[in-house]
């Protein structure tokens, strides 16, 4: 599918966003208080910490260059020059960051806090665009291919866990790699946050025995709904079970409805992701 110039622009403002996020997590948080940080950054922070002339920047840009030539056989085109651009502008921005000021260092668990969830929603941007960071978030991504079934905070997690472990042996203190694993699980999640929890829908399940006007009631909400046939466990007695899929704002105006028609009908509100199909969103292989 061919997309308008305005789909590019918008896509690379917020690959830009992300990419922005990432290098202020860093330098903020991460570099001023040791904390030890995952990925090829963290392999950066180590380098940087036994070679201190080395820039963190253009180490990790130096080392994601042969890693973006082995992805070029398994990721296409828009994917591979999306992540050779936010890796390009998160390593800049990062050594442009440090010459300009050097953040203080604050308490060490506020800056692993507000740190990780700084950095996961810094990914969880570019990742929603398809595009990756580099290092081990491009990793995952590849890894994302044969593990479709994982969400991406998980994939991240377990290169993330071995470089912060040879982070915390370079930087010579256990706390780092301690604090820099409180700062990966909250990464992950806030990632995991961002990719996934912005399709705030629900899935509803209503069973009732004034199902015809339920179902007339739904649909006047233009929504579609799905009938069901069950049986009573106990009474043995078949029942008709409305499925429907909804937006988290229709919620309110959905249970109204019900109660309005029957007030003793049984319903179960669910939380629903990566609802495809009319009225919501469309399938793309991009998708993660």
């Amino acid at each position: 599918m061919k997309h308008t110039l305005s789909y590019y622009v918008k896509s690379y403002a917020v690959i830009t966003l992300g990419s922005l996020l990432y290098a202020l997590a860093y330098n903020i948080f991460y570099a001023p208080n040791l904390v030890a940080m995952g990925g090829l950054t963290g392999l950066g922070q180590v380098l940087n910490a036994l070679i201190p002339v080395l820039p963190v920047g253009t180490t990790v840009f130096v080392m994601n260059v042969p890693l973006f030539f082995l992805g070029w056989k398994f990721i296409g085109g828009h994917l591979l020059v999306s992540s050779l651009y936010a890796m390009t502008f998160s390593s800049f921005a990062i050594d442009v960051m440090d010459m300009i000021y050097q953040f203080p260092p604050m308490d060490t668990m506020l800056a692993a806090i507000f740190g990780g969830a700084l950095l996961g929603a810094g990914i969880g941007l570019v990742f929603a665009k398809g595009a990756t960071t580099g290092g081990t978030d491009l990793i995952a991504r590849l890894l994302k291919l044969k593990f479709a079934w994982l969400p991406m905070g998980t994939l991240v997690l377990i290169p993330d866990f071995i470089v912060i472990v040879l982070a915390a042996i370079a930087f010579g203190k256990v706390e780092s790699a301690l604090y820099g694993l409180v700062s990966l699980f909250i990464t992950s999640k806030v990632m995991d946050m961002v990719l996934y929890g912005l399709d705030s829908s629900k899935v509803a399940y209503i069973i009732s025995d004034s199902c015809k006007e339920i179902t007339d009631a739904v649909i006047a909400m233009d929504r579609g709904a799905t009938i069901l046939h069950g049986e009573g466990a106990y009474s043995g007695d078949e029942k008709k079970v409305l499925m429907v899929a909804f937006k988290q704002k229709e919620i309110v105006p959905l249970k109204e409805k019900v109660n309005e028609i029957d007030p003793h009908a049984f319903l179960i509100v669910c939380d629903a992701h990566d609802v495809l199909g009319e009225g919501f969103r469309t399938y793309s292989k991009d998708d993660i």
